[in-house]
């Protein structure tokens, strides 16, 4: 889990949260999710994130958690989720990425060498 509270340094012209201070925090906890899948010495990197915005995010919201979870672990591409809420549970964001895994060079089973 990550936390954040907003501030005045991420405001859109409209004086709302922009949304790339969400979408940050849903690429951060999905892309955790899935290093929890790999082992030692394999990376991983974002290919796509995806992100829906359930309610405006203000300056004074309260500081909001990121979890993500992997939804699916295959050799290549890890799948997962995430969701942004607030202390009492009320949702945000949530949100799904697509990771590549990187596997060390010369070595495709993930081993360390």
């Amino acid at each position: 889990m990550f936390v954040g509270k907003p501030s005045d340094r991420v405001l859109n012209p409209l004086g709302i949260v922009h949304g790339g201070w969400a979408l940050t925090l849903i690429d951060i906890c999905t892309g955790w999710a899935a290093h929890t899948t790999r082992p030692a010495g394999v990376g991983y990197t974002s290919v796509d994130t995806k992100v829906n915005f359930v309610r405006a995010i203000q300056q004074d919201t309260d500081e909001l958690r990121a979890e993500g979870v992997a939804v699916a672990r295959g050799r290549t591409i890890v799948t997962a989720e995430g969701r942004l809420t607030d202390a009492r549970g009320k949702l945000y964001a949530h949100g799904a990425s697509t990771l590549l895994v990187l596997r060390p060079a010369g070595n495709s089973e993930g081993k360390l060498q």
